[in-house]
């Protein structure tokens, strides 16, 4: 996929200084990444690390307390159209009562516009996109029926539908059989040679240099970020996974400064019960 307005040169997606905190927590912090397009990139990184809101500040869901995200040089909302997004399963609300095939075609509602009924068409793209993920004879199944793995196929299938140029994926190969894991890593493999870029929340360590080419990695700081081959070291793990509560300690602690710097003298410190800094 090319397009005329591209930023030549541009990375698939800059990070710059970003720092987000719920409250006085801190999730992540200055962090500083540019990530390369035609890659699979996973994001790695302990439990709590802010692996998945740094895709939900790629996606603009999170006000950042400093710092910026573009995608493809320019920020996400001029580049919607060229993202697509795979949530954790456990995050979606599995008993709504739809279709695998309907949840496809949710993918496609930028080209069919929100107020407008899909058309034949759309839904034959959306059965294509089954097709690819294995799930085209369960299209008429309603999601709830589904097996993790077949639900995580049909989000998957979904993300295709909208025929990105950049997918976020978080922990796609969460909770699914040896099968499915199987069949989406294909996938990816087929958007990379495609020139797509995928960049996903990833938890097993074992198979991140099979896998993917990139590698980024984050406890709340940014660790290290680079090719697989010369980044996912046993030096760059020992920092990534060792380490977190100072780090957790120093971040809190200059936050609480930060914030403590930025209200009048006049005012004294906001009492217990205001509004959530974020």
């Amino acid at each position: 996929m090319t397009d005329p307005q591209s930023v030549p040169g541009a990375p698939a997606i800059e990070v710059h200084d970003l720092t987000v905190a719920y409250r006085t927590q801190p999730v992540l912090w200055d962090v500083d990444l540019q990530l390369p397009e035609g890659r699979l990139i996973a994001i790695v990184g302990p439990n709590g690390a802010g692996k998945s809101t740094l895709l939900k500040a790629m996606l603009g869901l999170v006000t950042p307390v400093t710092g910026w995200v573009q995608i493809f040089g320019e920020p996400y909302a001029r580049r919607r159209s060229w993202v697509g997004y795979v949530p954790q399963r456990e995050s979606v609300d599995w008993d709504f009562p739809t279709s695998a095939l309907d949840v496809v075609t949710m993918g496609l509602y930028g080209r069919i516009g929100w107020l407008r009924r899909p058309q034949k068409h759309h839904r034959e793209t959306a059965l294509a996109c089954l097709e690819k993920v294995g799930m085209a004879d369960f299209a008429r199944r309603q999601i709830s029926q589904l097996s993790g793995g077949q639900q995580q196929r049909v989000f998957l299938a979904r993300a295709l539908a909208q025929d990105a140029r950049l997918y976020l994926m978080d922990e796609p190969f969460a909770g699914v059989d040896a099968t499915t894991e199987r069949a989406i890593l294909a996938l990816l493999q087929e958007l990379r040679a495609t020139g797509r870029t995928v960049v996903a929340v990833h938890h097993d360590l074992q198979t991140v240099a099979e896998y993917f080419d990139h590698v980024a990695l984050l406890n709340m700081r940014l660790v290290a970020a680079g090719p697989v081959a010369t980044t996912f070291t046993a030096e760059n793990l020992q920092r990534t996974y060792g380490g977190r509560l100072t780090v957790l300690t120093q971040a809190t602690e200059a936050l609480l400064q930060k914030r403590t710097a930025e209200i009048p003298p006049d005012l004294g410190v906001k009492p217990a019960g205001g509004t959530p800094w974020t």
